[in-house]
């Protein structure tokens, strides 16, 4: 059995405040989800994050009331805990007097960042990119993933949505891959959200009754199983996938990318796991891999 986990980077929407649209999904026979699960647990461990979930986009931003706390690097992890509670209890304060909407949305990012402010900006990169190290080790696992350039696509000649085109990839992909490698059965593993699990839901019934539009599902069974990813390592591993193509392909970051990319699902020497939908003449490695 090879477990598929899924996760995304970027909003489906158009515009957005995006340019792409990433749904990654990872890949992990059963025999050796233990063994992987203990490498992500053990890491996390190493840096304060055993009850944490890894959510990569929030990991890597700077937090402004870290810079702000003089000698914030030669604290105890525990000083600093401390000290960003009371900045941020102060700022919220503030803002609950001027500014009620600022005051509910900074309120929200304190609470996505709260299990990592007693890590310092270089110690959460390095947090991820450990993991992400770890990661491209597995030799065993396969990276699946769509990643859509917004601008080139028309939602006006298309017969699907955004996220509904990236689902029928990964579950076409992930098929393949069962049956040319004759892997055995795959389930699907969705990170939880009532909306998108009702509508891939009905999308996965009709692909297990009539295939997608690139192949019959006779390999992946039963509907994707929706999980807390909060609870889960492998989908927030599979949100590290995400996170990392949508950089490399938004803003040519590479340390990441060259990692997971490794995972990236292979015939040959041409990678068929990953796609970039884009212009024609696309020049980046996603698309030189894919054409080679």
């Amino acid at each position: 059995m090879h477990l598929c986990y899924i996760d995304e980077s970027g909003t489906s929407a158009i515009p957005g405040n995006c340019s792409h649209y990433v749904l990654a999904a990872l890949s992990v026979p059963d025999s050796y989800w233990k063994n992987y699960n203990r490498q992500v647990e053990e890491i996390k461990q190493r840096y304060g994050l055993s009850e944490a979930e890894i959510h990569v986009a929030w990991m890597m931003r700077p937090y402004v009331e870290q810079e702000a706390i003089e000698d914030f690097d030669i604290m105890s992890e525990a000083e600093r805990r401390s000290q960003v509670q009371s900045s941020r209890t102060a700022e919220l304060l503030r803002l609950q007097k001027v500014d009620s909407k600022r005051y509910q949305q900074t309120r929200k990012n304190y609470g996505k960042t709260q299990s990592y402010v007693h890590l310092t900006l270089e110690q959460r990169r390095e947090t991820v990119k450990s993991l992400a190290d770890c990661l491209s080790n597995w030799g065993s696992a396969r990276l699946f993933a769509e990643c859509i350039d917004k601008v080139h696509f028309d939602p006006t000649r298309s017969p699907n949505t955004v996220d509904e085109q990236a689902f029928e990839q990964i579950v076409s992909r992930f098929e393949h891959y069962l049956q040319n490698t004759s892997a055995g059965y795959g389930l699907l593993i969705h990170d939880n959200n009532a909306t998108v699990a009702r509508k891939h839901t009905d999308i996965m019934k009709k692909f297990l009754n009539a295939g997608t539009f690139w192949t019959r599902v006779e390999n992946i069974i039963e509907t994707p199983m929706f999980v807390d990813s909060q609870l889960t390592s492998m989908i927030q591993l599979a949100d590290l996938c995400a996170y990392a193509l949508r950089r490399y392909l938004e803003n040519a970051e590479t340390e990441l990318f060259d990692l997971v990319f490794q995972r990236a699902d292979k015939i040959n020497n041409r990678t068929v796991g990953v796609r970039h939908f884009t212009k024609p003449g696309c020049d980046c490695r996603i698309c030189l891999s894919h054409n080679a």
